[in-house]
């Protein structure tokens, strides 16, 4: 599990529930049923509304990356991208074919399997940036279901309130109730902004992240396997790769062999 997602959403509704009980609040006087409904009802109304159905069939894999750990090893594929420069200076590009069955990487399996197949350094570059670019399309649409009901939740929140005060406003008469009905009018509004600020703008953001993760490996694949069908030094072909990284991650990254 993504301990980060569920640690902040955690933290963020159990400092609202800690807030409320500070101040003296009850609880079930936060819980407005009708206001839950509208927020619900509308934001997933109006996300449906913009977004096509091959879209949406893919939010609920993207609400499980969202909350469980996706792990990248880059310095391992560093590594292995070094290795195989190694190899083809030594015994040739086509020598690198028989690693193919033992690369589980997709994209990089492909990247190896388009300079051992002799394909154009413009063309293997070509081919493999149009692929991260589909996949940045992709996970940018898919992320864009939460970024828009995080902007559609506090819309709802006050076309909520709007309803509840045009019902309190049409029973004015019974003014013993009235301060409860108003404030109970108000939940939807909380229900919206909380909504929002805590489950969907993050968890949209955190699916960005996620993706540009994933891009940064598979645009340090596209340089290392362009690296190897020119013929750099395996050296040069590490010092180029590790610029992609950290300090702390470049460490871990061999650079020993010159060959």
């Amino acid at each position: 599990m993504d301990i980060t997602t569920i640690f902040g959403i955690s933290l963020a509704v159990g400092g609202m529930i800690v807030g409320i009980l500070e101040e003296g609040g009850n609880l079930l006087a936060y819980v407005g049923v009708s206001a839950f409904i509208i927020i619900a009802c509308g934001t997933v109304g109006a996300v449906i509304t913009s977004f096509p159905l091959s879209t949406l069939s893919k939010a609920p894999r993207l609400l499980i990356i969202a909350f469980t750990e996706q792990k990248y090893d880059i310095t391992k594929t560093i590594n292995m991208l070094v290795g195989f420069s190694e190899k083809a200076r030594r015994e040739g590009i086509l020598s690198l074919e028989v690693e193919l069955t033992n690369i589980n990487d997709p994209f990089l399996k492909q990247g190896v399997q388009l300079i051992v197949d002799g394909t154009e350094p413009a063309l293997v570059r070509d081919i493999l940036e149009t692929k991260i670019t589909t996949i940045e399309e992709r996970h940018h649409s898919g992320a864009g279901i939460f970024e828009a009901a995080g902007g559609f939740a506090p819309t709802m929140g006050i076309i909520g309130t709007v309803l509840g005060l045009i019902n309190v406003l049409s029973n004015i008469s019974d003014a013993a109730s009235l301060a409860a009905s108003i404030a109970l009018a108000f939940i939807a509004t909380l229900y919206g902004v909380f909504s929002a600020n805590v489950i969907w703008i993050p968890i949209g953001t955190k699916l960005k992240n996620k993706s540009k993760k994933e891009v940064l490996v598979k645009s340090i694949i596209v340089e290392g396997v362009l690296s190897i069908e020119s013929g750099d030094n395996p050296r040069i072909v590490a010092q180029k790769l590790i610029s992609f990284l950290s300090q702390s991650e470049a460490k871990n990254v061999n650079v020993s062999s010159g060959k």
